[in-house]
């Protein structure tokens, strides 16, 4: 990672999933992109069960933990962010991504809350997908298409 140079952030909304968050992890240390947790976690990230995992690039990863969605919005509250769901109006490549702008994702289960894309309506993107009984893609497979979107947008810094 180069530090404070990231690409894009990358913002995980109460993630369920461990296996899920690894992915999205390993993403993100291979993009440069920063990866922000918001509480709370449906697992442990703690170096005993991070070891026992075998993410053995966990060490390479620029991540910060938030206790809330509401102090990750004041810390950054004069950045762009983004907020990616099944029930947004624009597309992901609609999107006009700068360096250093926030892409958040919710639960595996339910997505976003009504509070958050309701107050950000106009920011809310969405991947499509065809009309289906299943919910929508895996949650790491969205954040990659998304990021590597805003990458590419970027020209793909420091990346070979």
């Amino acid at each position: 990672m180069i530090i404070g140079q990231e690409n894009l952030n990358i913002v995980l909304f109460q993630p369920e999933i461990p296996q899920n968050t690894g992915n999205i992890a390993r993403t993100c240390v291979l993009t440069n992109c920063k990866l922000h947790l918001v509480k709370p976690l449906g697992f442990s990230i703690d170096e005993k069960h991070v070891r026992r995992a075998g993410l053995d690039y966990w060490k390479d990863l620029d991540m910060t933990l938030y206790d809330s969605y509401e102090e990750l919005r004041e810390k950054y509250k004069d950045s762009t962010f983004y907020f990616s769901t099944t029930h947004g109006d624009n597309y992901y490549d609609d999107v006009k991504f700068k360096a250093g702008d926030f892409i958040v994702f919710g639960r595996e289960s339910c997505g976003l809350p009504d509070y958050i894309r309701e107050s950000n309506a106009e920011r809310c993107i969405r991947v499509p997908m065809v009309k289906t009984t299943t919910r929508s893609l895996n949650l790491s497979n969205t954040v990659a298409i998304v990021a590597y979107e805003g990458i590419r947008q970027l020209g793909f810094p420091n990346m070979k």
